[in-house]
């Protein structure tokens, strides 16, 4: 784990959130077109601790726009010292929190959710410029923390366990969920303000504390986010039930090693993450594992191919395909697997004059977050080449300010080629060409990974083979939509390498409790279970 962690440290190096080298750097929030950034509470030198309050005594890093490469703003990161004091403060907040009733637990989220609501418009805004999503993706991500708060407001007042039939004569069994104390949040750069808000707003309201580490690419995100959730507890007399750590690789390790950490949420890829995930079982505690996709959507031969056409648009390039849910594979019948390649590629070259900065409104695709993403996507596609693929669309790196390629079809590999089997955050797919649904359904869980996939068809037969037992293995089954774009009202999580885990709606706020089965005798008399007679008289 150590050395991954160190690896993601020199990425983050490489990328566009770097250490700050220079007073005399240009930032646009200096700018008036960047007046929103104001509107947040954000300075061109932000404090990246909060603890009840800001702080931060670690390294300088820069946030950049990877549409421009311009420097955003800088953010103060904490060291393990001061991750140490915010843990023990949440530690210590918890204890205060669990005992507030859950409706009112509640009712502090749904304010979050309201004063959300306020900066949706700037909030979305700097989510786009410093992750590199399109308007529209950025205004969606905080309507995702907004839609979350709004299902935890009601969840406040319904989550509860069983009442159990006892075999014992006025005995009576009950389940009851209880909070698990102090939850860390590890978030990825794709999703810096949802991804947090999925588990504190279901944390929160089933009596937790939080700690957030966002990612080091986009720390903005991380320190306005906390400064909009830090008003309202503040407002409310509330300790730092939510605290914020930003840091490097010792804060992370020291954040996944430390007992006092109930549970770790961690995104990311699959390789840290399993790390992650050995660290935390070794403690014996927690954790929910989100990691990585190679996502299949599944053409039938009675397919609405208008329809699976702009799935596979979005699908596919959707945040300049750096989601986990991104369709990387496109699995065609043979009956239309030539014509869908030319349906697809005629789609794709209507966007070639839609790839720009991600803020103008005219954008559909904006650019990939970082240089590694660039080298990347580069050397994935040389490899493809090399295998025997063909580039039928795209390939290319674009030579502008920003983090530019072209989005991607590549046809002609076979099913089970290592490159089609790993996963690379970038706008790439690759077709392949399948005899009928069952040949697709194998080559759909042949991957590692189990996150999401979809089927667009129009038999019933082939739906329900699809989302039973020898239909798709991932945790995400869809049928006629995209493998992306995932609703918060259903747990979202994969299996296999993806991690296992659910976060988000369903019965996913199980995960944030400790079960306790309590037997009451309310006979007057001790009688043991399963007909056991054991006494002296």
């Amino acid at each position: 784990m150590i050395a991954h962690l160190r690896h993601l440290k020199r990425l983050a190096g490489r990328g566009h959130s770097r250490l700050a080298s220079s007073a005399s750097t240009s930032y646009l929030i200096d700018q008036p077109e960047y007046s929103f950034l104001k509107e947040l509470g954000l300075e061109r030198n932000n404090p990246g601790v909060y603890s009840g309050q800001w702080q931060g005594r670690g390294p300088t890093i820069t946030s950049y726009d990877p549409g421009s490469g311009q420097a955003i703003a800088t953010v103060r990161q904490g060291n393990v010292q001061e991750l140490q004091q915010t843990i023990g403060l949440g530690v210590e907040a918890y204890k205060q929190w669990r005992q507030v009733p859950a409706p009112v637990r509640g009712e502090i989220v749904r304010q979050i959710g309201d004063e959300l609501r306020k900066y949706k418009e700037p909030l979305g805004k700097l989510v786009s410029l410093e992750v590199g999503k399109i308007y529209s993706e950025g205004q969606g991500e905080v309507q995702e923390f907004i839609d979350i708060c709004d299902y935890a407001v009601g969840l406040s007042r319904i989550y509860s366990g069983q009442l159990i039939n006892s075999e014992r004569a006025d005995h009576t069994i009950l389940e009851a969920w209880r909070p698990l104390g102090l939850v860390g949040v590890i978030s990825a750069y794709n999703f810096p303000n949802a991804v947090f808000g999925w588990n504190a707003a279901i944390a929160l309201t089933t009596g937790n504390s939080v700690l957030w580490k966002g990612a080091p690419s986009t720390p903005l995100v991380s320190v306005a986010t906390t400064k909009i959730v830090a008003d309202v507890l503040r407002r409310n007399n509330l300790p730092p039930v939510v605290t914020l750590c930003q840091g490097g690789t010792d804060v992370g390790q020291s954040l996944v090693g430390d007992k006092r950490v109930n549970l770790v949420s961690f995104t990311g890829s699959c390789k840290t993450g399993q790390d992650v995930g050995v660290e935390v079982q070794r403690r014996f505690g927690k954790v929910i594992l989100e990691l990585g996709g190679n996502n299949a959507l599944i053409i039938d031969s009675s397919a609405n191919v208008k329809m699976a056409l702009d799935a596979a648009l979005f699908g596919c390039i959707g945040t300049s395909g750096q989601r986990c849910t991104t369709t990387r594979r496109i699995i065609v019948h043979e009956q239309l697997h030539d014509q869908f390649v030319a349906s697809l590629v005629a789609k794709y070259k209507q966007l070639i004059p839609r790839i720009g900065h991600q803020l103008d409104a005219q954008t559909l695709v904006g650019p990939v977050h970082t240089q590694q993403n660039v080298d990347n996507y580069r050397t994935t596609i040389e490899e493809a080449k090399a295998l025997g693929g063909t580039v039928a669309f795209g390939g290319k790196v674009l030579e502008r300010s920003g983090y530019y390629v072209e989005p991607t079809v590549i046809t002609g590999l076979a099913h089970d080629t290592s490159v089609v089997h790993r996963e690379t955050f970038a706008p790439i797919v690759y077709v392949l060409n399948a005899k009928n649904v069952d040949e697709a359904i194998a080559w759909n869980n042949e991957v590692e990974q189990g996150l999401s996939s979809a089927i667009f068809t129009e038999d019933i037969s082939q739906a329900f083979k699809w989302i039973g037992a020898r239909g798709s293995d991932c945790g995400i089954v869809n049928i006629n939509t995209t493998t992306n774009g995932a609703e918060i009202g259903g747990a979202f999580g994969g299996e296999k390498a993806t991690g296992g885990g659910r976060e988000s709606g369903s019965d996913a706020w199980k995960q944030y409790c400790k079960r306790a089965t309590i037997t009451v005798n309310h006979s007057g008399e001790l009688a043991c279970a399963q007909g056991v007679v054991f006494n002296v008289e």
